[in-house]
């Protein structure tokens, strides 16, 4: 019998606490906290947004000077091709 009244002890303490959680989860303080936290997360997308543009655009620098690069080389290997 006293498994039972433990059993029936921890289960009502389980939904008192659960019913706790909601209104406490639901209350206008807690909102003020979620909405504070959901700025800050949109803050935090902006500024890896911008890391994110600088990054693809130092890519884009990259890759046209690479082309640049190989082209050069294209150019002076034909022009000794066509010197020999």
């Amino acid at each position: 019998m006293l498994g039972f009244g433990k059993k029936t002890c921890c289960f009502l303490g389980g939904v008192l606490f659960g019913t706790a959680g909601v209104k406490v989860l639901s209350s206008k303080d807690a909102k003020k906290v979620y909405t504070h936290c959901t700025a800050a997360v949109l803050r935090a997308k902006d500024e890896v947004m911008k890391c994110v543009d600088t990054i693809q655009e130092n890519a884009q620098d990259i890759y046209a000077d690479a082309q640049e690069i190989n082209e050069k080389r294209k150019a002076e290997e034909n022009a000794n091709v066509v010197e020999a």
